[in-house]
């Protein structure tokens, strides 16, 4: 698919890629809504599942905010409780989370329990532990689920989750489990803006080689579950470094 044009990682794109998949016939709904669409629904609609991992920047987590409520949508929006770039219990990340609670998006743990563990020579579980307590907290929520990190410490946050279960923890569900009540990733067509200047596509888990499509076009497939995860830190309004 080396014909594939380039895209264009600006706010303004990002928006008509979810009107297209919105136009094509797509309900966008959030992790959690995942779970109960799956024990109660015909699962004859198509359903675009809206993850949000806010990676380095909170203050553009708003900005997407603001597309998501113009389109009026729905998103998970994963947030790390120890990044360096950014501090959610800030003034300003608390009121941006607390605009996103309040605009009816999903707030869930961008989970780092591996790296916490070696780093501060603390039990990973009791870290978790205290994390999901943490954000309850301070939120006022009851989060339910969490995705793991991938960070540059060589560490892999989801190796925590390998025998184990969310519901050990009170939670629905791991971004990437395999659980029957969720098992998203190998029951879906996963596009991902990971690689920050171009798509990457799986379909039930395998990855979809040399395919850089936008999820717009990926809808024209028309795959029952289409499931977006993006970064604010990738978007833009003119350049990458504004």
């Amino acid at each position: 698919m080396s014909d594939q044009p380039e895209f264009k990682f600006t706010y303004t794109n990002l928006l008509h890629e979810y009107e297209s998949c919105l136009n094509a016939g797509y309900k966008v709904i959030t992790c959690k809504e995942y779970v109960e669409w799956k024990k109660v629904s015909a699962q004859k609609e198509k359903v675009l599942v809206n993850r949000v991992d806010v990676d380095f920047s909170i203050k553009k987590a708003a900005r997407l905010a603001d597309i998501f409520a113009r389109l009026k949508i729905h998103a998970t929006f994963f947030i790390r409780l120890h990044a360096p770039e950014y501090n959610p219990f800030s003034f300003e990340g608390y009121r941006i989370i607390k605009r996103l609670i309040n605009e009816g998006h999903e707030i869930g743990y961008h989970s780092e329990v591996v790296d916490e563990s070696v780093i501060w020579n603390e039990d990973a579980v009791s870290c978790l532990k205290r994390d999901i307590d943490v954000m309850n907290r301070m939120f006022n929520i009851e989060i339910s689920g969490v995705a793991s990190h991938g960070g540059m410490t060589g560490n892999n946050n989801l190796d925590f989750w390998k025998n184990r279960k969310p519901s050990d923890f009170g939670l629905l569900y791991e971004a990437y489990d395999t659980q029957p009540e969720f098992n998203l990733f190998h029951a879906c067509r996963y596009v991902s803006d990971s690689e920050w200047t171009r798509w990457k596509a799986y379909h039930n888990g395998q990855l979809l080689k040399d395919d850089r499509r936008p999820p717009s076009l990926h809808a024209l497939d028309e795959p029952r579950v289409l499931h977006i995860l993006i970064h604010p830190d990738t978007y833009f309004e003119n350049h990458f470094y504004e």
